[in-house]
């Protein structure tokens, strides 16, 4: 009886057993298949074997032909012998010098094959590069090449500048205290919104942009916003689908320097009137952008 416990709890357990795949049918159909591969690897050396005999006993001419062939193909031990310029011991005599010192004697060795390879192809460089560079110009000097790495650094600059630009949005725009925002949105303004807001945004379709009154919103933040997203119940669209996001911060910057300006024939305002303190900064670009305006 407890031969049999004994034999039923080690085949539970062998039932358990799992290797790589845990599929003990897996593994062992695997195994099979190693172990035939093996046997076919083994089989075809023993047949290879096998006709290499037959051939050397009844085709002595095509085993003759084998071994001729197989002596003809390159012998590296031989190339390597020449590629260092090795000579037979026996062939020492041939090499010595006609003097000797203390019963020393020197021998006359060659300078290695590849030594005067690599020597002679340094000159035929250096020779190649004085034509190429020198005389003929065909190539690059230090300066040209310079100046080409300058500007394709300038090229990378612009367009990670480019890039940083039109990663600005609504929650990051800040005003450009330097005005140069503000200087390349006001064509941006007279392309797009001068017909609707005037010329000098004194007003028209759309509301005073000069005035201390806002519909929206005076901070910087919120001009982006409604130019970004529109206002479609007033009739303004949406600019994202036609301006980048540079091109939004550069003209929400320029519409917050026309505080303050008093333009001609102004539009009544509209909305709630903000306080002076939230435009101060604005009214200092607004007046640094007007005094280079007149110097020009």
């Amino acid at each position: 009886m407890n031969t049999l416990l004994l034999t039923i709890e080690t085949m539970t357990d062998a039932s358990d057993w799992s290797f790589a795949s845990g599929n003990i049918y897996n593994d062992i159909l695997i195994v099979a298949l190693i172990i035939v591969m093996i046997a076919l690897l083994v089989s075809a050396l023993t047949v290879d074997k096998a006709m290499k005999s037959v051939i050397n006993l009844t085709m002595p001419h095509l085993a003759a032909e084998q071994r001729a062939e197989k002596a003809n193909k390159v012998d590296w031990q031989a190339l390597w012998a020449k590629l260092l310029s090795l000579r037979p011991l026996e062939e020492e005599k041939d090499l010595e010098i006609d003097h000797e010192y203390d019963g020393i004697k020197e021998l006359d060795n060659p300078v290695p094959a590849w030594f005067n390879a690599l020597f002679y192809s340094t000159i035929t460089f250096g020779i190649v590069y004085l034509l190429v560079y020198h005389v003929f110009g065909w190539g690059p000097d230090q300066d040209q090449e310079y100046q080409r790495e300058m500007a394709l650094a300038e090229k990378a600059k612009q367009e990670f500048l480019a890039q940083s630009a039109n990663l600005v949005d609504e929650s990051t725009i800040a005003v450009d205290t330097t005005g140069t925002l503000a200087a390349s949105g006001k064509g941006i303004y007279a392309a797009n919104c001068a017909v609707c807001h005037g010329n000098a945004g004194e007003g028209g379709i759309g509301p005073n942009l000069t005035d201390d009154y806002w519909l929206h919103g005076a901070d910087i933040k919120d001009v982006f916003a409604v130019v970004k997203y529109g206002v479609p119940e007033k009739g303004m669209v949406p600019w994202e689908q036609t301006l980048t996001p540079g091109q939004i911060a550069e003209v929400s910057n320029y519409i917050i320097t026309l505080a303050g300006t008093n333009p001609p024939n102004p539009k009544e305002p509209q909305g709630e009137k903000v306080s002076s303190k939230t435009n101060e900064v604005t009214s200092e670009i607004s007046a640094e952008q007007a005094a280079v305006e007149n110097e020009a």
